[in-house]
């Protein structure tokens, strides 16, 4: 997996345009578009300028920034779309066809053969019309779409010459990592052109989807922030980083600003009336806590014990929970450390039992803690 070739589609002002609670305006748009390129992400993906007017006005404005990410916008494989999508001057356009039995039948009605036909008309026409321009060209539903069906059109598409990547979507989150890598693997062996990977999040394997797609040679993932979306969402801007931060610490830290991305999540949570859950990858609110007592002994003196992401190199810090029954007088001594107290190993331990003892009757508060601490200080001092 060369990483220093893999790049993110983020997909927020898409994707995530369509779920339950986003209503995003320009101004919110703009905002995540300039955060998300600040964060480093390597392409922007827009809904498309046909959904609505304000839709076609907001790539206007999103294109006009500027920005270092490269801007593309999602369309049906229809040579309208694909008129009004080259107006607005993107960088690039995903064009997108469903070719599932159930798409084909219910969606657009187009057998097997017409799909062909209808993407060699649309797909060569845009490379005619624009000869830069960046051209995806993704089947919908990939993962209950025939097998065979589905080579029949990537072959005939590859053979085309006029796309830069292919794109697989699990568009309904049934796909397992063995699927996912076996699809990308031969697509990648049999037309050598870059593939995306587009993967819902409805049975829980978003995460682990992206990685085995990446694992398979997969050049671009497509995410979104906090993984919003249609249904359950895709594949999750911070859960992608937190898994490939496992195996690619050091080029993750020099592609991207990842001391941006609990601004991202909590910003973006915001737009849409929810909370980011408390443990949500790296940013949320007990990503980085301990409270065991063995946990925060060895965390306290190497850190690398019980974390396997470092939380500086998100701009976080680590707390370590002492007012509870499991605490440890490794982690009270730590605490008074920090409040600049001077106690013994004898009043560590005592303090400790003492805050044990109160937990066990009722909640603890980490003032009352302090105040405890402090009390012991008091006393030693005195005798």
């Amino acid at each position: 997996m060369a990483l220093d070739h893999f790049a993110i589609i983020e997909s927020t002002l898409r994707e995530g345009e369509q779920f339950s609670g986003a209503n995003f305006t320009q101004d919110q748009k703009v905002k995540i578009a300039l955060a998300l390129d600040e964060f480093g992400v390597e392409m922007i993906e827009l809904s498309s300028p046909v959904a609505s007017p304000q839709s076609e006005a907001d790539v206007r404005r999103i294109v006009g920034l500027n920005l270092n990410a490269k801007t593309l916008t999602h369309i049906r494989c229809n040579r309208d779309d694909a008129l009004r999508a080259l107006d607005t001057g993107v960088d690039g356009l995903d064009i997108v066809i469903g070719t599932s039995a159930a798409l084909r039948k219910h969606s657009h009605g187009k057998t097997i053969d017409e799909i062909i036909d209808l993407a060699r008309e649309v797909l060569v026409w845009v490379r005619h019309q624009a000869p830069d321009i960046i051209l995806r060209f993704s089947t919908e539903d990939s993962f209950r779409s025939n097998e065979a069906d589905l080579l029949r059109v990537y072959l005939a598409v590859a053979q085309m010459g006029v796309v830069n990547r292919l794109g697989v979507a699990d568009t309904v989150g049934i796909a397992t990592p063995n699927q996912v890598y076996n699809l990308v693997h031969m697509l990648r062996r049999l037309t050598g052109l870059d593939v995306e990977f587009h993967g819902h999040n409805d049975s829980g394997c978003a995460i682990a989807n992206a990685y085995a797609a990446l694992e398979a040679g997969a050049t671009h993932v497509d995410t979104t922030v906090l993984g919003i979306g249609e249904r359950n969402g895709i594949t999750p801007l911070g859960g992608l980083i937190a898994r490939l931060y496992m195996s690619s610490r050091d080029v993750l830290i020099r592609k991207y600003r990842l001391e941006k991305l609990y601004e991202l999540d909590h910003m973006v949570a915001e737009m849409v009336g929810v909370q980011v859950p408390f443990n949500n990858y790296i940013t949320g609110s007990t990503a980085f806590t301990h409270k065991a007592g063995i946990h925060t002994k060895a965390v306290l003196a190497a850190p690398e014990t019980y974390e396997s992401i470092r939380p500086e190199d998100f701009g976080l810090s680590r707390h370590v929970q002492i007012a509870h029954r499991l605490t440890g007088w490794n982690a009270v001594r730590n605490r008074a450390n920090e409040l600049g107290l001077a106690l013994t190993d004898t009043q560590v331990k005592a303090a400790t039992q003492a805050i044990k003892a109160l937990a066990d009757q009722r909640i603890v508060t980490p003032e009352e803690v302090d105040d405890m601490l402090r009390a012991y200080a008091i006393a030693g001092q005195v005798s």
